[in-house]
């Protein structure tokens, strides 16, 4: 452990890191063509596909936790690039629904070998993808996901 890390917070810790992976998402996928944001779209689009959906914008907003309206934004400009397309729903007819042209599938499994390589070395410390430490680290990570976050429970608390 570094001296800058040694004494910090959980929260530094947590913000130094999603930092550090965000960055390095963006330079690896660059040549792709693609930020870290679209990276994350189309590579939840493409596992949403290997699992036999075809989700909406709001659908894919929740899945990947970016706000609906980001992810619009983000669904347009892959449009606009050829690699995903926008339908609306037959069901309903004010959603759109994504999903990944050939090209789209063609960058998509290109970043996703990428990115799996700068997984590889992230979890390297902790014994590799497939060790005993990276898969509790991953359970510790789906709780800390699934707590509530509400920045007013405290501030009514110390109200009361």
């Amino acid at each position: 452990m570094s001296s800058a890390t040694e004494n910090a917070t959980a929260g530094f810790l947590v913000w130094r890191l999603s930092m550090k992976w965000r960055v390095a998402v963006d330079r690896a996928v660059a040549p792709l063509g693609l930020t870290h944001a679209q990276y994350a779209l189309m590579a939840s689009l493409y596992g949403m596909r290997r699992s036999g959906l075809t989700p909406s914008q709001r659908g894919l907003a929740d899945h990947t936790g970016l706000e609906p309206l980001y992810v619009s934004k983000l669904a347009r400009a892959l449009e606009a690039s050829g690699l995903v397309a926008r339908t609306r729903d037959r069901n309903d007819p004010r959603a759109m629904q994504l999903s990944l042209t050939e090209q789209g599938l063609d960058v998509t499994r290109r970043a996703i070998t990428v990115v799996q390589g700068l997984l590889d070395q992230l979890l390297e410390p902790l014994g590799g993808q497939n060790s005993a430490r990276t898969r509790q680290f991953t359970r510790e990570l789906a709780i800390m996901l699934d707590a509530p976050l509400d920045p007013h429970t405290e501030n009514e608390k110390e109200q009361s």
